[in-house]
């Protein structure tokens, strides 16, 4: 398939018959041309499809009108975001641009410094950040982080209520009458994770329920890890009788070696899970789990970017609830039957 050469200026002057230098007075919107003449300009740009250069833009006007969703990798949760801010943006003004660092693990410290190196002041007049490493900017660029791994600083900052959610899950689960519980957590350089096994040990410290060191284990918010974490688990000769898990993607990959280990979920393990994204609904048994609002995240957080472009005074961290979403992956707890 033969795609179209970029249109430029010069082919929009000889299909108007006017020269590049009235062409670039219609677009940037500058006096001097007659009304007529503009019409036709801006016909001709119309058939043509000719758009400005960000980068040319950015030169003349200082400005793009595009904003930035930056994130380490497109897993469900930054997808969700974006989801979120793509709504939000409409009769902004502005547009959205997506940009993935290419560091899948998301690990690499400093990842979005050089995506913001990339980008800011030529590509995009703002940035939303999802779970950046590092939250210093240069000045005059507004940048809005989403989960941040050291939690809020002096960075406007949108996230939910990790440790609340974390509670309510474990007292769910405390609430069907399981006792040994385990908790796969997830990344140890990243606050939400932290303040979630936070939660969980209250609500067991709560319910005077002792913590079996052996049941809390790393599963690093991924699918390949959080399944090693779980198989390890399970195998013990007094394995757990739920598990809360970090994430969802650690939620169902545990039910997927749940189910290779022989075990039934939710008759032989209960499973609950964090996020609430999409896929969480769609597997068997579909799983229960704490909602945070990520949609809500990703629109709040374009909001505020824009409110911050345009000099409004706004809180400068939003923090949303979480609540719990009961389906079908956890059921009371019932002894093993004893031997005849």
């Amino acid at each position: 398939m033969a795609f179209p050469q970029r249109v430029n200026m010069s082919d929009v002057a000889r299909a108007a018959g006017v020269s590049v230098a009235t062409v670039s007075k219609v677009v940037n919107g500058r006096y001097g041309v007659a009304q007529a003449t503009v019409e036709r300009v801006q016909q001709v740009i119309h058939q043509l499809g000719y758009e400005a250069s960000l980068g040319a833009q950015s030169l003349r006007s200082h400005r793009t009108n595009v904003l930035g969703i930056l994130v380490a990798e497109f897993e469900p949760f930054s997808t969700e975001l974006l989801k979120g801010a793509s709504a939000e943006v409409t009769g902004t003004g502005y547009q959205l641009l997506a940009y993935s660092s290419g560091d899948a693990a998301g690990t690499a410290v400093g990842w979005e410094r050089r995506s913001l190196a990339r980008l800011s002041g030529t590509l995009i007049d703002g940035a939303v950040i999802v779970t950046p490493t590092v939250v210093e900017t240069k000045q005059g660029f507004h940048v809005v982080a989403v989960d941040p791994h050291t939690g809020p600083s002096g960075l406007p900052t949108v996230d939910s209520d990790n440790f609340a959610g974390a509670v309510l899950a474990t007292n769910y689960l405390l609430s069907l009458g399981h006792r040994r519980i385990a908790h796969i957590s997830g990344r140890a350089d990243l606050e939400s994770s932290r303040l979630r096994e936070a939660g969980f040990r209250q609500a067991m410290a709560d319910a005077g329920v002792a913590v079996d060191e052996r049941l809390v284990r790393v599963g690093g918010f991924r699918i390949e890890s959080a399944a090693g974490t779980a198989a390890e688990m399970l195998a013990l000769p007094d394995r757990p009788t739920a598990v809360f898990a970090g994430n969802d993607l650690s939620a169902i990959s545990t039910m997927d070696v749940a189910r290779c280990m022989g075990l039934s979920v939710p008759d032989d393990l209960s499973v609950i899970g964090f996020d609430n994204v999409p896929e969480s609904a769609l597997v068997n048994p579909p799983l229960t789990t704490i909602m945070q609002p990520i949609q809500r995240m990703g629109a709040e957080a374009l909001r505020l970017l824009v409110d911050l472009i345009a000099g409004v005074e706004r809180d400068s961290h939003i923090r949303l609830p979480t609540e719990l979403v009961v389906r079908a992956s956890c059921r009371p707890y019932s002894p093993p039957s004893s031997p005849l």
